[in-house]
């Protein structure tokens, strides 16, 4: 038993060990960018920045930030988030539903056709053409319509719903349940967890999305923030490379102030987008470890 003991504990400690590592390696890189972000862009193209600004300052973020189209950009970024992953949630977990009913008319070849997109795609092109004929370029429909409906989501949530006893139903129905007291009542308080992974998914697809902006959005009012940022880190790299040519042809460029880097700007928008969803992940932990878990273990 001492022995068993002695074990015991070096087992304990060696976990410790190996996870305290795991999570040092994987918070150090976001600790190396923020302190990247809030280094003086001039000092940070030295090198030699880790865990600690050497020359701490705002300034990457004021000039991220400090942009009056920022604001409108990021109204419109947090939009797009709120009503897409709505929309999605409800059309998603509505179909999902439809689909486990053997009933359903037609439920096989629905499945088939809705299958064939998922490995056959028109390209940019014809998709650009079709917006323009639903009227959806220079819309703010264009970020939240076509992605109301992801077939992958649809199955993976009616995978999750096909797991929830039967018994369930068939009680709610002999006590005169309908159709849709099922599906509020039963199905819906289920399927948080399920929900709560789809959700996430959503959330970070919309608001990582700047691929939308750049193609079907001409309109400033449109933009959003990660196309903004994007903009910002573009224009950056246009400056240190005009300042590398003119160091080539041998002019003096000492005279010049080097506000923001593109690797600060980088840093600096990395904080930024990866925030939100840093704090919401923790309020949808509980649910999406359940989620992600679908199918792994059989009973």
């Amino acid at each position: 038993m001492k022995d068993q003991s002695i074990s015991y504990r070096v087992f304990i400690r060696v976990n410790y060990l190996i996870l305290t590592l795991a999570g040092l390696a994987t918070v150090y890189p976001y600790l190396n960018v923020l302190a990247i972000a809030l280094n003086d862009a001039s000092d940070s193209a030295k090198g030699g920045i880790y865990l600690w600004p050497r020359v701490p300052t705002w300034d990457n973020f004021k000039l991220v930030l400090g942009s009056d189209a920022i604001v409108t950009a990021a109204i419109n970024s947090v939009g797009r988030v709120l009503i897409g992953t709505t929309l999605a949630l409800m059309t998603q977990f509505a179909a999902a539903y439809a689909f486990t009913r053997k009933d359903l008319p037609g439920r096989t070849q629905l499945l088939i056709f809705l299958t064939i997109p998922m490995f056959f795609s028109g390209g940019l092109i014809p998709q650009y053409i079709l917006y323009s004929k639903i009227h959806f370029i220079n819309s703010f429909l264009v970020y939240v319509i076509p992605g109301v409906f992801s077939f992958f989501n649809m199955i993976v949530i009616r995978t999750y719903m096909n797991t929830i006893p039967p018994s369930l139903e068939e009680s709610a129905k002999i006590d005169g349940a309908s159709e849709i007291t099922i599906f509020y009542r039963i199905m819906l308080p289920l399927s948080k967890p399920i929900l709560a992974t789809i959700a996430l998914w959503v959330a970070v697809s919309q608001w990582n999305d700047w691929t939308t902006t750049l193609y079907f959005i001409l309109n400033q009012k449109y933009y959003t923030l990660q196309y903004i940022l994007v903009q910002m880190i573009k224009e950056g790299e246009r400056v240190a490379a005009i300042i590398q040519e003119a160091q080539l042809q041998g002019l003096d460029t000492s005279a010049i102030k080097i506000h923001a880097s593109p690797e600060a700007l980088k840093a600096a928008q990395v904080i930024i987008t990866t925030l939100p969803i840093i704090a919401v992940y923790p309020f949808l932990q509980k649910y999406f470890i359940k989620g992600v878990m679908i199918g792994s273990v059989k009973e």
